[in-house]
């Protein structure tokens, strides 16, 4: 048998852990026991501790620690010990010593020292799964783990807490009990068999409709033109449009894939082709405005929306799109060359901050302070460099631990508002001179969106986040170079 691991969970209330390592990966280890019990028992012990962990104990002030050398007394009242030291010779010694008074050791990367391995652990509420790959690729754990998360719907917890009710009440032996509940949660399945029946059917009315539509608005489009009065229309289209259409296949990719980048990536592209710059933002946001505005009420159909929260960022957000983008159009008719430069800049730091959430680990919750400030100048940036809603507002309450569903579903309900201010604002002053920009955006977006949709979840996300950074930081100094 090549696995031979046996799975068991450990109250950690009851239990003490002695880490030795002060560094990242005593860090790592300190807060995989806190995720499980902010109150587990922890002592840590090393000849030097990072800024890092120090922050980390300082916020739990029960662990104790000690910033010096490992001493043999330190083995006494402990039943747990996780070496997280760089020295593999130090490891070994410390497990040597440890199992000589019957404690349980386990060596960050080095299975062989191990007498525990720390899985991958999958938390939703009451369920709990570890995962575990015999030590053998802690990555893919890490990727299943990912992908559990993100599949286990969130009001698990409502149904445990359902059926152990239902558990409690049912009188009977174990075998009635048992009985019942299967025919409770048989029926729950059929119920989902019986939806998923159903959606197929509505899919394939609504293909049919599809189908019978185009046909009939074709027949009826060429008893009014004729093929070759269409070839004449073709060849009056500016060749910027089938560009376009590349550029928009291109940026609906990128946030369909992993969620955001669409504006930065459509900007970016627009100026290399060298499209006048209030063209460029009122374009992407009327592009926008209608798959914003889609998603933002199926956001708030599904409850991912804090009123508050959007009410606060929707309002000012639309001041600020609607002040950055009358700035854009003065600019960018008078001052053209400083205003790519300005962009260019802009959408450099973004491609930045796009690195910084890559490399974002989890954070505590805090308060956040001056969210209308934060929505104005979401909104206002976003406005006046085509992009940057989402890498803005949406990594900022993300940084400060709101929980990921409620900040995606408002900040998406909220960026409708903006790209609808920031989109009657450029239609009043500039009209409809770019329509062939908007075309190519949205034919473009249209036919990756399927494909994008799935990519979603597929792509490694830290390696995408950091693709389109590099991709935007790229573009942006190659468009700084072209100034000089």
């Amino acid at each position: 048998m090549d696995n031979t691991l046996f799975p068991i969970f450990l109250k950690t209330d009851t239990h003490r852990f002695l880490i030795v390592g002060g560094g990242n990966i005593g860090l790592e280890k300190t807060e995989t026991l806190l995720r499980q019990n902010p109150k587990v028992a922890i002592r840590l012990i090393a000849k030097e501790i990072s800024r890092e962990l120090k922050v980390v104990l300082k916020e739990h002030p029960h662990i104790e620690w000690e910033e010096r050398t490992l001493e043999d007394a330190d083995f006494s009242e402990i039943d747990f010990l996780i070496a997280a030291t760089d020295d593999s010779d130090f490891n070994r010694q410390i497990k040597e010593k440890a199992n000589q008074k019957g404690i349980l050791v386990n060596a960050a990367d080095q299975p062989d020292l191990c007498d525990f391995y720390l899985g991958s652990i999958v938390n939703k509420g009451h369920l709990k799964i570890a995962i575990s790959t015999n030590g053998k690729s802690p990555v893919l754990a890490r990727r299943l783990r990912e992908y559990l998360e993100a599949s286990i719907p969130e009001n698990i917890h409502e149904s445990i807490e359902n059926l152990n009710r239902f558990r409690n009440q049912h009188q009977g032996d174990l075998k009635t009990k048992l009985e019942a509940l299967n025919e409770v949660t048989e029926m729950l399945g059929k119920k989902e068999l019986n939806k998923k029946e159903g959606k197929k059917y509505k899919r394939l009315a609504f293909d049919i409709s599809m189908i019978f539509m185009a046909v009939f608005i074709g027949y009826g489009l060429s008893s009014l033109i004729s093929v070759q009065e269409l070839q004449t229309y073709m060849s009056d289209v500016p060749t910027i449009f089938y560009a376009m259409i590349g550029v928009g296949f291109l940026a609906q990719m990128v946030d369909g894939a992993i969620g955001l980048g669409y504006g930065v990536t459509s900007t970016t592209s627009m100026m290399l082709f060298g499209i006048k710059l209030p063209a460029i933002s009122g374009s992407v946001h009327i592009a926008e405005m209608f798959s914003s505005g889609i998603s933002g009420f199926s956001h708030y159909k599904f409850g991912n929306v804090n009123k508050k929260l959007l009410f606060w960022l929707a309002i000012p957000g639309s001041i600020g799109a609607i002040i950055g983008s009358l700035l854009l159009i003065y600019v960018g008719d008078k001052y053209e060359t400083i205003a790519y430069a300005v962009l260019a800049t802009y959408t450099m730091i973004i491609g930045i901050r796009l690195i910084v959430i890559a490399f974002r680990k989890k954070i505590e919750k805090k308060k956040i302070k001056h969210t209308g400030v934060l929505g104005f100048a979401g909104g206002f940036f976003d406005a006046f460099g085509g992009g940057g809603w989402g890498p803005i507002v949406t990594s900022t309450l993300l940084s400060k631990g709101r929980k990921s569903r409620y900040v995606v579903g408002t900040v998406s309900m909220a960026e409708f508002f903006i790209t609808l201010s920031a989109s009657i604002t450029f239609f009043i002053y500039l009209g409809v001179t770019h329509w062939y920009i908007v075309a190519g955006l949205i034919i473009g977006g249209t036919i990756a969106a399927p494909i994008a949709a799935r990519l979603a979840g597929k792509l490694p996300q830290r390696a995408a986040v950091l693709a389109v950074a590099i991709l935007v930081i790229i573009s942006s100094l190659r468009i700084l170079y072209s100034l000089l």
